[in-house]
């Protein structure tokens, strides 16, 4: 059995939490989160139904009745009934197919709200645990299919109260007809069951692959710069071209499943309603029933297609809704990095005031108000730490006089900010990219602008912070992107910043400015940077040197330089540490353009 999930933080906290220990049970936990417009869709798709089965046995007693001599009153009366019936039926399939709508888009927008809870329960383990292709295909196919599969409830209850009514008029009419009846729909059923336990494992596999192609897809267009610079678009290309071809004779085979499911769902009751019409007719040629009882038969039975073909129809629906289904409860099965806390254990809070921060295992200890430097012949050493530090992975670090796993996730997630080169940068105007959920006024961003040395980012755009950013930031260059997500996080203002190599793709110069003035801009506050630049490590107040991921030396960077012949090696870049890059504090000409 699965165990649900940690209940997700921040705007969905609030939010149920899904049944998901089966398909199955996920789809029923659908319906019963919306049970009374349920109900209201079974009852109005029920009367709907059984009202269809009217209108052969009002015409029946018009024929009989009314074709009588001197029947005109009751002609008259009978066709009367019928129209008022058809104005009936019309308004309930109206209304049925109005409430079948509500349950739809109900099903689909809570499957879309606990698919991006789990994404944001799951946070920065989302792309450890999930490829971009299979959110995409949950989001886009999945839904709809599960949404389609609660229409089930409706019709499909009211195509079984209809069989059984129109069971019940056939008895009155002739008791062979019924059995006839009550014996052929299961043997649809019948002939169906295996084609639909064909198409579940068909149609699982295909969304697999799908999901796969899908991931393959995103990441060649993320990746097409770099692609074309080492010459492997071609070999990613044919890779794609033949997880294509995978996937379409795949597609193929769900195909012609499908057209066989559909293509017996309109022969058969096709043939069930001409089995029984020839079979009443013989009837009323040997004078067994009237002709008015010849019409109602073949009413009736016309209108058991509907039922029967709603059965079929149901069933597939099923079968693909249960194949979605099982994709989107092994997402939400999917467990966030845990940092060690207890099930049992109550999270405390934070410090009250800033307070050290203590990476035990590599020996880091972070001083408040201070700027920290982390070098490593190994950046993901450096990068290792600070996932310790900002609570992203299982450790012993602490916070003051206590763990940070013990600390309210949202605590820390508040005061305790990770800034890395792979965060993403979402679609829309620069300003609302860098802004965050909260507006900013000109004054702050123009700081945060300036001290991320972006300037030249914002007066080469058209619109200036009113243009139009790409997800990913993909018109942007490597340089630009960097910045942007430095801007980002000093509008943030986190009272522990944890910058992941934030200068690493820009030029010598521009990293300069952008070190100076980011220990002006966090002047006060914790920053921790992990760099091997010695204009950043110049800056730093205490830098650690790392070695196979603990600490080896601290000190200041020209103490180390002087001290560790390895920690100068590291650091070195072939010019004299003595000659300084000229730095622009001001609001002068913005840096070079940084390197992609």
């Amino acid at each position: 059995m699965t165990e649900p999930v940690d209940r997700p933080v921040g705007p969905y906290a609030d939010q149920e939490t899904p049944e998901f220990r089966s398909p199955g049970r996920y789809l029923w936990w659908l319906v019963t989160r919306q049970w009374r417009r349920v109900a209201a869709g079974a009852l109005l798709g029920s009367s709907w139904m059984i009202c269809l089965t009217l209108p052969p046995y009002l015409l029946s007693r018009a024929i009989d009745d009314g074709l009588r001599p001197g029947g005109r009153s009751a002609l008259v009366g009978w066709v009367t009934a019928l129209v008022g019936v058809g104005v009936l039926n019309a308004w309930l399939a109206i209304m049925r197919h109005r409430t079948m709508t509500g349950v739809r888009l109900d099903g689909a927008f809570r499957t879309v709200r606990v698919v991006v809870a789990q994404a944001t329960g799951l946070g920065a383990a989302l792309p450890r645990r999930a490829t971009a292709g299979e959110i995409v295909t949950i989001g886009f196919g999945d839904v709809a299919m599960i949404a389609d599969t609660l229409t089930v409830t409706g019709p499909g209850v009211g195509a079984v109260l209809s069989y059984v009514v129109v069971a019940a008029l056939l008895l009155t009419v002739s008791p062979l007809l019924a059995v006839v009846v009550l014996l052929g729909v299961p043997l649809l059923a019948v002939l169906l069951g295996p084609l639909l336990g064909r198409l579940q494992g068909a149609e699982s596999a295909y969304r697999d692959r799908q999901g796969s192609l899908a991931a393959r897809f995103a990441d060649i267009a993320g990746g097409l710069r770099v692609l074309n610079g080492i010459g492997g678009k071609d070999v990613y290309a044919e890779r794609y071209r033949r997880g294509s071809q995978e996937l379409q004779a795949e597609g193929y085979r769900v195909g012609a499943v499908t057209s066989w499911i559909q293509a017996l769902g309109v022969g058969l009751p096709t043939l069930f309603l001409g089995a029984v019409t020839w079979l009443a007719a013989r009837m009323a040629a040997q004078g067994d029933i009237t002709v008015g009882e010849l019409v109602a038969v073949y009413g009736y039975t016309a209108v058991l297609v509907v039922p029967v073909s709603f059965f079929i129809e149901g069933g597939y629906d099923i079968s693909r809704g249960l194949v979605a289904a099982r994709r989107v409860i092994h997402f939400l099965s999917l467990k966030p990095d845990s940092p060690g806390r207890k099930a049992s254990s109550v999270p405390l809070d934070g410090p009250g005031s800033p307070s050290v921060l203590h990476d035990p295992e590599s020996g880091v200890v972070v001083v408040p108000g201070t700027l920290t430097a982390l070098v490593g012949a190994r950046p993901s050493d450096s990068a290792t730490v600070i996932d310790r530090l900002g609570g992203f992975v299982a450790s012993a670090a602490t916070w003051g006089t206590v763990r940070l796993d013990e600390i309210e996730p949202a605590q820390v997630r508040a005061r305790i900010l990770v800034a890395d080169n792979e965060a993403d940068l979402f679609a829309g105007t620069l300003r609302d990219v860098v802004s965050g959920s909260r507006d900013r006024d000109d004054e702050a961003l123009r700081r945060a602008v300036h001290a991320a040395a972006a300037q030249d980012i914002v007066r080469g755009l058209p619109d200036g912070l009113g243009s139009t950013v790409d997800a990913q930031g993909r018109n942007l260059s490597g340089g630009q992107r960097q910045r942007v997500r430095l801007v980002r996080a000093l509008l943030a203002d986190p009272e522990i910043l944890l910058a992941v190599e934030p200068t690493s793709a820009v030029d010598a110069h521009t990293e300069a400015a952008m070190a100076s003035r980011l220990r002006t801009a966090r002047s006060g506050r914790t920053t921790v940077v992990t760099s091997t630049s010695p204009l950043v490590l110049d800056r730093a107040d205490t830098v650690y040197y790392l070695v196979d991921g603990s600490v080896a030396a601290v000190g200041t960077h020209r103490d180390l330089l002087d001290e560790h012949p390895g920690y100068r090696l590291l650091v070195s870049r072939g010019a004299d540490d003595d000659d300084a890059v000229p730095v622009d504090d001001g609001d002068g000409p913005a840096p070079q353009e940084a390197t992609s």
